[in-house]
């Protein structure tokens, strides 16, 4: 697959060739929305949780008489019905960890790098850099390749000045090539790939490393 490659004024300056086994993948839904369900669930604390009536602070002792009122019969104030009362059901702390052998996973980011180079998202760059961080000049660069689209920009390493002009942006975001993952990829209309980066992703998603 031959890819444009343009400079950041959005001009085209050359073409190169896109190695197959990682932009010309088999495009795998069901994989990518199983990598992504992972993705997610790793990312849950799972530290929510709920009082019982066991664990409230409150005093057990019965609220009134049990005959002779008129009222219904009650225990303690802690039982959940009852405002502070204890929560009958809700969330307890548990692990939403969820696995997914290695092989899937390389193939469900392929298969997401395939899928967007077919539909034109990926927009190639002979480089991307700037001076001093400056968000209106970052702005301007990200029209003229993009447009309007909200933009996920890779880089091959830390670059102060640009991750601060780009992340300052709403609907832009900075991310290393080397942290690649399936929910970014997926996240943003277009994906902007700076050739060192490209470099990047060839040495980690290539052929050699499956």
């Amino acid at each position: 697959m031959q890819a444009p490659v343009m400079d950041m004024n959005g001009k085209q300056v050359k073409t190169i060739d896109l190695p197959a086994e990682i932009f010309e993948a088999k495009i795998n839904k069901g994989l990518m929305h199983q990598a992504y369900v992972r993705q997610m669930a790793n990312a849950r604390l799972g530290t929510h949780k709920v009082k019982r009536r066991g664990e409230v602070n409150m005093t057990t002792k019965k609220m009134y008489r049990q005959k002779g009122t008129g009222r219904a019969r009650h225990g303690a104030e802690s039982a959940t019905q009852f405002v502070g009362g204890g929560r009958p059901m809700g969330p307890r702390p548990r692990d939403y960890t969820l696995d997914m052998p290695k092989k899937m996973r390389r193939a469900a980011i392929r298969s997401a790098l395939s899928a967007l180079a077919s539909d034109g998202q990926l927009v190639f760059v002979d480089s991307l850099t700037v001076d001093t961080p400056k968000t209106k000049d970052m702005k301007q660069i990200l029209v003229a390749l993009v447009g309007e689209s909200s933009t996920l920009v890779l880089i091959a390493e830390g670059n102060e000045n640009v991750q601060r002009s780009v992340n300052n942006l709403a609907d832009a975001k900075t991310l290393r090539a080397s942290y690649l993952n399936i929910r970014d990829l997926l996240q943003y209309d277009k994906v902007i790939v700076p050739l060192d980066a490209l470099d990047v992703i060839k040495r980690i998603w290539g052929l050699e490393n499956r």
